[in-house]
């Protein structure tokens, strides 16, 4: 499964010029790529307080574009999150569509961020689930998500190979980004790949530092703090090694807990 990772500088407030943004991106990959993965907020970023004017309802100006995109260039697209208005709320919204341009997964964020004000503009999902592209069952949760382990074991117990972790982790507190990320790939036996994106909105500054975990635990691959690409082969193969080697699943007591 080969991935490409777009460590994004994000422009505030500016949706159409994002989509430019990630279609140029896209266009320039190379042809073996399989899947993309895009940051969280990717249309907007946390202008919070112009959401009501700036998001589109139910998404469908980025949705759209990214499905013209799936199909032009025969890519699966992990769509980060965006911002998009439902009945009158506004929902930090993950995105999947498939190669033929289908959405196959849709995850309103469920942990919103109090230390960004989440709360006050946004409206927190309550649905959890994985989902399959070619075969292979994976999961998505947004940035603050990670901190809390109960959902990545809830996606890891619908078996689960892969967990995307989309975000946009300030970079005052990359030292917790980074140790929760191996975290989840170690207790879930995983692969963990995860999108950060780079630059600033108003005084906020993002820190990068995208990067890949394999189910042991071990780093594969990482960007530093520069607007790039990751790009990676994952071998599913060895997920099963270690699940079979080190058969943690299979030693939970989940009647005492």
């Amino acid at each position: 499964m080969k991935c490409a990772i777009y460590q994004m500088e994000i422009i505030p407030g500016s949706p159409e010029e994002n989509i430019e943004k990630i279609r140029r991106w896209i266009s320039g990959l190379d042809e073996s790529i399989e899947i993309v993965v895009l940051p969280e907020m990717w249309n907007t970023s946390y202008v919070l307080d112009e959401l009501n004017e700036i998001a589109d309802e139910e998404g469908s100006r980025e949705i759209h574009a990214l499905q013209e995109m799936a199909k032009r260039f025969h890519v699966h697209i992990i769509g980060g999150s965006i911002a998009v208005k439902s009945q009158e709320r506004i929902f930090n919204r993950n995105v999947v569509i498939n190669r033929d341009g289908e959405v196959v997964h849709q995850y309103d964020k469920v942990h919103l961020v109090p230390m960004l004000d989440e709360p006050k503009y946004l409206t927190a999902g309550n649905h959890i689930q994985s989902f399959t592209l070619d075969g292979i069952k994976m999961g998505v949760i947004i940035c603050y998500d990670l901190r809390f382990p109960e959902i990545s074991r809830k996606l890891a117990l619908e078996g689960i190979e892969v967990l995307f972790v989309v975000a946009e982790w300030p970079a005052s507190r990359m030292d917790a980004f980074n140790k929760l990320l191996y975290a989840r790939a170690i207790e879930n036996q995983v692969y963990v790949i995860a999108c950060n994106n780079i630059g600033y909105c108003r005084e906020e500054k993002f820190g990068g530092q995208s990067k890949v975990i394999n189910p042991l635990g071990t780093l594969v691959e990482f960007l530093e703090t520069d607007e790039t690409t990751l790009t990676i082969s994952v071998d599913l193969d060895y997920s099963k090694e270690v699940k079979s080697s080190i058969p943690v699943m299979d030693s939970r007591r989940p009647e005492l807990y």
